[in-house]
């Protein structure tokens, strides 16, 4: 029986995946684990690192995203329980095997899982997000003190990054499918959770590191008006004012522009 499947989402990241995946099977028990890699862009090389890995590959480049390549793997996984995670993204070790044990000790559990991002001093860490604007993006890093120690008990946060997360397979409630590029995830996700009466959690012990800085150009779609528009149509369908949104995004680009893409988004929300 597979427990846990590890879906990693790549795009045009080879390098990204070569490390996050090897980093798994090196120093991470797989036992009762799938790993999974959905590759959105249609790369060779990763295609063939699947294969030597004996991962499972799915190529998927109808729509490109980064929500709709989770969602993928949500639907794709056979494990009872998911571990979605972007392909430039560390586990610290030992996290694998013991997110398989709270899902065997919390067999009822429909929670949101996720844990501290470590930042790149490897001191210092993000345990959430607190729901603030700021620079383009919904989420604003901070530190609840009962995460430093990883031995902590898990505690309920508002929202984190969604680099790296996990819940049973039958408890994901799904991105909107309207969702294209990059932006709009976090926070939408986790008041989702909320609504349906579960929680959003911070285990202390699931740790893990994100590559932000890149040695060349970001090679995914990562536009502006990509980013309003999922905002947009994530604040419609939760019914939440667009006007925090609009006063914030009229800071980057035009407003009619902005209201051009929320009457797009309402017309898709109908």
């Amino acid at each position: 029986m597979i427990e846990l499947t590890i879906g990693i989402v790549t795009y045009n990241d080879y390098n990204g995946l070569y490390f996050t995946l090897q980093a798994l099977r090196l120093y991470h028990d797989l036992e009762k684990t799938e790993l999974l890699i959905v590759d959105n862009y249609g790369c060779e090389r990763t295609r063939a690192l699947a294969q030597e890995s004996g991962s499972r590959y799915i190529l998927a480049i109808e729509t490109v995203g980064t929500a709709a390549a989770k969602e993928i793997v949500f639907r794709a996984a056979i494990g009872q329980a998911v571990l979605c995670c972007d392909c430039h993204v560390l586990l610290v070790p030992g996290s694998v095997a013991r997110l398989r044990k709270y899902f065997r000790e919390h067999p009822c559990s429909d929670d949101l899982l996720q844990g501290p991002l470590l930042h790149d001093d490897g001191s210092g860490l993000s345990t959430h997000q607190e729901p603030k604007w700021q620079g383009l993006m919904w989420g604003l890093w901070a530190t609840d003190p009962r995460g430093v120690d990883p031995s902590g008990e898990p505690f309920e946060i508002s929202m984190q990054g969604m680099g790296t997360f996990s819940c049973r397979k039958t408890a994901w409630l799904g991105f909107h499918p309207k969702f294209r590029g990059f932006g709009g995830e976090e926070g939408y996700i986790h008041e989702k959770f909320r609504r349906a009466g579960r929680r959003c959690l911070c285990l202390p012990w699931f740790r893990w590191m994100h590559r932000f800085q890149t040695p060349s150009d970001v090679s995914y779609p990562n536009t502006i008006e990509d980013r309003i528009r999922n905002h947009i149509l994530a604040n419609v369908e939760l019914g939440f004012s667009l006007e925090p949104l609009v006063a914030h995004f009229r800071q980057y680009i035009p407003e009619d522009d902005i209201v051009s893409l929320s009457l797009e988004a309402l017309f898709e929300n109908r």
